[in-house]
């Protein structure tokens, strides 16, 4: 069975992509929204990245060619971004999470201004 075979794999995916979709839709609004709303949007951001360092270990732990080649498309992506070849994309994905928690931490200041 191929990688993306999997009922769990391709649940993930759907997921996933329902997920960018919500996020993306509403990111422009983020400056604008109020601070529980920042809030609720943050929490998509970490449930997905979440989703996201789930499907990385996945795909980094198969031997599937389309996991490899996934993989292999998910690195050049972020070289294309800027990040220096053979960056550690657990690193990338653990930095992303400080930085929600960080955003998470200047929302409640906020609150209590």
């Amino acid at each position: 069975m191929s990688f993306f075979d999997s009922e769990i794999v391709r649940a993930e995916m759907v997921e996933i992509n329902e997920l960018q979709e919500e996020i993306y839709g509403s990111m422009l609004q983020f400056p604008h929204m109020s601070n529980t709303d920042k809030l609720r949007h943050v929490d998509l951001l970490e449930k997905l990245l979440d989703k996201q360092k789930v499907l990385y270990a996945r795909l980094s732990l198969s031997d599937d060619p389309e996991a490899v080649e996934m993989k292999e498309r998910i690195c050049n992506s972020a070289r294309m971004m800027g990040l220096p070849p053979n960056v550690d994309m657990n690193s990338v994905l653990a930095k992303m999470s400080e930085v929600l928690d960080i955003m998470r931490q200047q929302i409640d200041t906020q609150r209590s201004d």
